[in-house]
């Protein structure tokens, strides 16, 4: 496998030299650190682990000009897990992305493969989750609105992304079930727009997945990208960021709507109080979330950033009324473009959920679920991007 992915950077290499319009890159992104969470399945903990803020890959990806402002483009990216080498999509090869397209200067870029959906490309970017200064673990309870890119990545999916034009750009995608006689089975599909001009950043975007985690269709289960299996998941999400001198600020509100639940799943969680399967906890019924977030960072010097983030989630389940409480801060110490120390600090509590259901346990994305109401996590963490 070294000797393959050598030879495919080497090759990119000559490629670059030979013909200056086409190119192969290796890239990769490596995100470790030393978690400590007041409580875990009744326990405190000390932990190792990787891709906290970002996930931890590797990838290649490539462009060939064809003419005529016409291009081939390709991107195959794979997961893993920093402190034991295992797939972050468990069994698959490039669990991250894998896709292929043509992408035309006048016209935009159609693609087709394993994606990211189209509302996590366009509004994702303006919330904290989604960037370095906050990442994974600050993602909404249950990663409910897929705005951290951490885990539901969408298969069998065509996605159309336009030209910028006047600082805007649309996007678009659906994704196929590929079951013969039920094409509505586990489909997925959503469209986004954003503007984005001088200090100004708006967007927003609708999703659905319609039986996610049933078969091989659009998001599946047995790799964890599905984060809820229900009949049917709407989200809408709407955002916008301001900046002025060295800060940005943010506000951001997304809604999911999530019809006949049977369980929610979470990127890392390991095991559920009361639930059946090790990986998941069960629901049953309609869930409803509602996610309000304001976030901020600052450039204290070209190395220092201080960023941090708040975000009140209020559901709706079985006639209940549960509500999530979600902070984080973050300092960030940059060594080089590539490299960079962070202290993150995450404190999440939840209120008016039923006692017997896994929505009354606080639960820090990437992290096994708190015995109680909640739960606050400490990391020092090292990234290193090549």
């Amino acid at each position: 496998m070294k000797r393959s992915i050598f030879a495919v950077a080497l090759f990119g290499t000559f490629a670059v030299s030979a013909h200056a319009q086409s190119s192969v890159t290796l890239y990769g992104l490596i995100d470790t650190g030393l978690v400590y969470t007041n409580s875990q399945l009744g326990h405190s903990n000390f932990q190792l682990l990787s891709s906290e803020t970002q996930n931890t890959v590797f990838g290649l990806k490539g462009s060939e000009d064809l003419g005529g402002g016409l291009h081939a483009v390709f991107k195959l990216e794979q997961g893993f897990l920093l402190n034991n080498g295992a797939q972050a999509f468990s069994g698959d090869g490039f669990g991250s992305q894998a896709w292929v397209g043509l992408q035309s200067d006048a016209y935009g870029t159609l693609t087709f493969g394993r994606q990211f959906d189209v509302m996590n490309d366009l509004v994702g970017p303006l919330t904290a989750e989604f960037n370095t200064w906050g990442g994974s673990m600050a993602a909404h309870p249950f990663e409910n609105d897929n705005l951290a890119a951490d885990s539901v990545v969408i298969n069998n999916s065509v996605k159309y992304t336009s030209p910028t034009l006047y600082g805007i750009t649309a996007e678009t995608m659906y994704s196929f079930s590929n079951k013969a006689g039920d094409f509505a089975n586990n489909r997925s599909y959503g469209f986004g727009i954003s503007y984005a001009q001088g200090p100004i950043n708006l967007a927003a975007g609708y999703l659905q997945l319609s039986n996610a985690g049933n078969g091989s269709g659009a998001v599946t289960s047995g790799d964890t990208s599905a984060d809820f299996i229900a009949q049917r998941q709407r989200i809408w999400s709407v955002g916008g960021n301001y900046t002025f001198g060295p800060a940005t600020v943010g506000l951001v509100w997304s809604h999911s709507q999530i019809d006949n639940a049977a369980g929610v799943f979470s990127f890392g969680t390991g095991t559920y109080l009361g639930a059946t399967d090790p990986s998941a906890g069960t629901l049953a019924g309609s869930l409803r979330l509602d996610n309000y977030e304001v976030n901020a960072k600052y450039a204290l010097t070209p190395a220092v950033t201080l960023s941090g983030a708040y975000t009140y989630t209020h559901g709706a389940y079985n006639g209940s009324s549960p509500g999530w409480n979600t902070g984080m801060l973050q300092a960030d110490y940059s060594l080089s473009k590539r490299t960079d120390f962070y202290l993150e600090g995450v404190y999440q509590n939840v209120h008016g959920a039923p006692a017997d259901s896994v929505l009354s346990h606080a639960m820090i994305n990437t992290l096994s679920p708190s015995s109680t109401n909640a739960q606050v996590a400490v990391t020092v963490g090292l990234r290193h991007a090549f």
